[in-house]
């Protein structure tokens, strides 16, 4: 009873931080998504590049501030851990992409469009670094 009662502390610890992780890349995401879209560019490609950008500040608060206990040592096993954690970043993307692209070629306002992918994304991705990058 002890250990699951842990199991779900640390669990929830571990999720609240990841969430904490995930609004600071959002917030690099977006903004990088809004000021490409300013720029004149289409939607899916903005997206994309927005959330590239949001990629890479969800590996350093993930690594450092969620996850760093499960972080591998230099090495090849940590090359393979980055590896996996962008293939779950480009599962991300690829939602993202999708959704966003879908969204606006039915001619909804690709913001809610995008805001509809985080959600769908940000599943995706937690469970798959929970129980595969950082497993």
């Amino acid at each position: 009873m002890r250990a699951a009662y842990a199991f779900r502390r640390l669990l929830t610890a571990t999720l609240a931080r990841y969430l904490l992780a995930s609004v600071a890349a959002l917030a690099a995401d977006m903004a990088s998504f809004l000021a490409l879209l300013r720029l004149g560019l289409d939607p899916a490609p903005a997206s994309a590049a927005g959330y590239a950008i949001g990629i890479l500040a969800h590996w350093l608060l993930s690594s450092r501030a969620v996850f760093g206990d499960q972080v591998a040592a230099r090495g090849p096993e940590r090359t393979r851990q980055k590896a996996l954690f962008v293939g779950s970043a480009l599962v991300g993307l690829a939602l993202t992409t999708a959704i966003v692209g879908s969204g606006a070629a039915l001619g909804l306002d690709p913001r809610l469009a995008k805001l509809a992918a985080v959600g769908v994304s940000f599943a995706a991705t937690w469970l798959l670094r929970q129980r595969v990058v950082f497993a």
